[in-house]
């Protein structure tokens, strides 16, 4: 009996140690529990800055008209500045048509009524159609107002560069006296052998059309320069929207002649207004 007590008591203590040691390997501590990982946030990608524009427009001058491209980017690196459009820098691509202020343009509506033909209307006294193509450097900055949408900001401009002036000749069509009374009907440019009848009312019948002598144009390089005040009121900073005013001047190599026995200067100076649409990227 004695035995069988002495091995109850034996194996009682060996559960009693399994279950101590099966209790300690159970139990979590501070040092063995590993902290959750933290969830990633999603990633919110900002939009990239804007930096670049496009823009194109017309310009009504004291002396003509202009039509324009602008492209340009912006010089500051931080964002807030390059969204806004403080400053930039612009290249342009001009052509302008520069008027005489002598240029009138009239109709031979007695010629047309006699001959029941259509006679076209002519500048009288005009030698050639005068053009410029210009291409300038410049830059645009913003001096008042908010850049923001719905609000107007105020930006000065200026540029400078080339300027490639393009001569056309003028061409009309009349009554060429050909000696003994007689008179022949030709299309005729100004000549010192046509001024005669190129510059008599009487024997000028109309205009010759735009496309005659445009395998006659004459190059004449000069320099341009321009300056100005540019009112942005875009809805959005992605569009452009504006107005501008300001003034433009170019010099060449040699005297344009545009009107005949007027004087001839080879530069040339004229005010403007603009309109300019496009956007931004």
């Amino acid at each position: 009996m004695r035995r069988i007590w002495v091995g109850v008591i034996l194996l009682m203590g060996l559960a009693g140690t399994s279950a101590a040691q099966y209790a300690g390997n159970g139990n979590v501590t501070k040092d063995t529990v590993t902290p959750p990982r933290p969830v990633p946030r999603p990633v919110v990608k900002k939009p990239k800055p804007i930096r670049t524009e496009l823009s194109g427009g017309i310009r009504l001058n004291t002396n003509g008209w202009s039509v324009f491209v602008d492209k340009g980017w912006v010089k500051e690196k931080g964002e807030r500045e390059s969204d806004l459009f403080y400053n930039l820098k612009i290249v342009q691509i001009e052509l302008s048509e520069i008027k005489h202020p002598k240029e009138l343009k009239q109709s031979n509506d007695q010629q047309g009524v006699s001959s029941g033909e259509r006679i076209r209307p002519y500048i009288f006294g005009k030698v050639n159609n005068f053009y410029s193509l210009k291409l300038g450097y410049g830059f645009r900055k913003m001096i008042a107002g908010k850049p923001e949408p719905g609000t107007v900001s105020v930006h000065w401009f200026g540029a400078g560069g080339l300027a490639l002036g393009l001569l056309k000749p003028y061409y009309v069509e009349a009554y060429v006296p050909q000696g003994g009374g007689t008179a022949r009907r030709e299309i005729i440019k100004y000549t010192d052998s046509t001024g005669g009848a190129f510059l008599n009312e009487r024997l000028v019948i109309g205009g010759a059309g735009f496309s005659k002598g445009l395998g006659e144009i004459k190059f004449v390089p000069g320099l341009q320069v321009r300056t100005g005040l540019h009112f942005d009121f875009a809805p959005g900073k992605k569009t452009v929207l504006a107005v501008s005013l300001g003034m433009n001047a170019e010099v060449y190599t040699q005297k344009i002649e545009i009107v005949a026995n007027q004087n001839h200067v080879p530069y040339n100076f004229n005010l403007f207004a603009g309109f300019q649409f496009g956007k931004r990227w």
